[in-house]
């Protein structure tokens, strides 16, 4: 027997299951919880309840926030260790490819605000969507980045 560890035969109680911190599943979790507060933000909280200013414009700019913050995380989650041409092109395996997807990712959100200066979409153009997503999206570069030079990807 080993006696570093009493539940040394499971492997969740072994040291090395906590040693061995991940990317993938932590971006996993993020989404998939980032994913509910944005449903949450917009499907039952927006239309049900009326708020005063600022909370209103916070409320209004916090799904623009959170999907570009999640942007990176979700490109993890989704494409690493996949090798086929959109996870070659949307990949996040170093600094480089993490600034590439950014970039990227930047030009996409303000083409996406953009397009709804068209009326047939019957969307609202507004500037502080493109703002906070830029927050959201240059805050993420930051936090992943960090979490990229810390943890494996795996």
């Amino acid at each position: 027997m080993r006696g570093d560890c009493p539940g040394y035969r499971y492997y969740y109680f072994s040291h090395s299951f906590y040693n061995r911190m991940e990317l993938k599943p932590l971006s996993k979790r993020m989404v998939i919880a980032g994913a509910l507060l944005i449903w949450t933000i917009k499907l039952f909280i927006r239309p049900f309840f009326h708020f005063d200013q600022p909370l209103h414009f916070f409320l209004g700019i916090a799904p623009n926030f959170l999907g570009s913050f999640l942007l990176p995380f979700a490109a993890c989650w989704f494409f690493s260790g996949r090798n086929h041409f959109i996870a070659r092109v949307l990949r996040v395996d170093g600094v480089t490819d993490l600034r590439q997807f950014c970039l990227l990712g930047f030009g996409m959100l303000v083409l996406n605000e953009y397009l709804q200066l068209i009326p047939i979409f019957g969307r609202t153009f507004d500037y502080f969507d493109i703002l906070f997503s830029s927050f959201g999206l240059g805050l993420s570069y930051f936090v992943f980045g960090k979490l990229q030079q810390k943890w494996q990807i795996a």
